[in-house]
């Protein structure tokens, strides 16, 4: 029997027992179908946060006080750190291969109008914001330079603020009161959205020392330094290292480059892509299951069969590459079914749902379709051999 007969035999079995059969594939459809589903929410939320993050520019190491680990007695040094000062940042920018220094401030007050009043989130920070940050004004000036020591008293609104503010007005040269001190408007930012759930148009900028005095905080939250292309990351913070240690008398801070922070990230969000893809590969081991348990029912009802096809000449081999092919197909036509049904249910997602990131993450598609075939091969060889070693006498007495 030529290998083309075994297969169009195996194709008539199956559409014979056509209930039998889609059962039989239902299991792999599901689990196929819940991978691709999974993995493309996964890789969805990776490709998001992955962006998120990159939308600042990847030349950027931030400075943060404190270091990541400590020696001695807990407890002894709790007030030894020396908080970050504007000084600092002022000293950073002077260094070779720093393009800007952006110290920054953060914290939620009440801003006023004539009329109006809402809490709002409140961040101190300096000129270089476009620059470093890549957000720029859509009207007016960002702060003006040159003012850390002694900074006069304006304002920056992002564009949701600006809006519920002074509606269809133009806010520049306005007055309004932040905390408990007025504040000139002198500019309004673009449009830039959330940034892992923090809302940049729901803001207000002022001056660094500003907002210091405002939250009455002893230093700087972080300093964030654009660097240069010409020079290489290590270089830059061997620099920063130097300085601040010469300047503190120990290392009390914390240098965490953009890169650092992508690696880490994708790290965390590649292993729980894996994760979901393994929660859906449960449902494809159910699907295993159940091509076992049908293939093997299978060989039990169609005995006389085996017996006729015996005696009629067909050799073990034969019936054992009948019914393997008979499981191998049924997979196969699971998995193409189930990779169709997620793909479809990822568009359908994105399409009604367009906040909510999906992506499809082809190298699971081929992963889990591939798995279909292989969860095929395995589950048919067992009923295989079942049906291959049977004696044909016993068999066609069966009947």
């Amino acid at each position: 029997m030529h290998f083309l007969d075994i297969l169009l035999l195996s194709f008539r079995t199956i559409t014979a027992y056509k209930l039998r059969s889609a059962l039989t594939s239902l299991g792999l459809i599901i689990g196929i179908a819940a991978v691709i589903i999974l993995t493309s929410l996964g890789r969805g939320l990776h490709s998001f946060v992955i962006a998120e993050f990159t939308q600042f520019g990847t030349n950027i190491i931030g400075v943060h006080p404190g270091k990541k680990t400590t020696l001695g007695l807990s407890g002894a040094t709790i007030s030894t750190v020396r908080p970050l000062s504007m000084a600092d940042a002022s000293s950073l920018r002077k260094l070779a291969g720093i393009v800007a220094v952006v110290p920054v401030v953060q914290g939620n007050a009440r801003v006023e109008t004539d009329n109006k009043q809402r809490r709002t989130n409140v961040i101190g920070a300096g000129d270089a914001v476009p620059q470093v940050w890549k957000i720029h004004t859509a009207s007016g000036q960002f702060l003006p330079s040159g003012e850390d020591a002694n900074p006069r008293a304006f304002a920056v609104l992002g564009d949701k603020l600006a809006t519920e503010l002074f509606g269809q007005t133009s806010p520049l040269g306005q007055r309004i009161r932040i905390g408990t001190d007025r504040y000139r408007v002198i500019g309004v930012m673009e449009k830039k959205g959330q940034m892992l759930g923090f809302d940049m148009d729901d803001t207000v900028y002022i001056p660094a020392t500003k907002a210091l005095e405002m939250f009455d905080r002893e230093g700087l939250m972080e300093i964030n330094l654009l660097y240069s292309n010409n020079v290489s990351v290590t270089t830059v913070q061997q620099s920063i290292k130097q300085l601040l240690i010469a300047r503190h008398g120990r290392e009390d801070f914390n240098l965490i480059t953009q890169n650092q922070m992508l690696e880490s990230m994708n790290s965390i969000l590649s292993i729980l892509t894996m994760a979901v893809a393994a929660l859906g590969g449960i449902s494809l081991l159910v699907g295993s299951v159940g091509i076992i348990t049908i293939m093997t029912i299978a060989v039990s009802e169609r005995v006389s069969e085996i017996g006729l096809l015996r005696a009629i000449g067909a050799e073990r081999k034969i019936i054992f590459k009948l019914f393997l092919f008979e499981a191998l197909t049924l997979s196969a036509v699971g998995g193409f079914i189930g990779v169709l049904t997620g793909i479809g249910i990822v568009v359908l997602i994105s399409n009604l749902v367009p906040a909510l990131p999906a992506e499809l993450a082809w190298s699971y598609i081929a992963a889990a379709f591939t798995l279909s075939l292989l969860i095929g091969i395995v589950s048919g060889v067992m009923p295989a051999i079942k049906a291959a070693h049977l004696d044909p006498l016993q068999a066609l007495h069966s009947e």
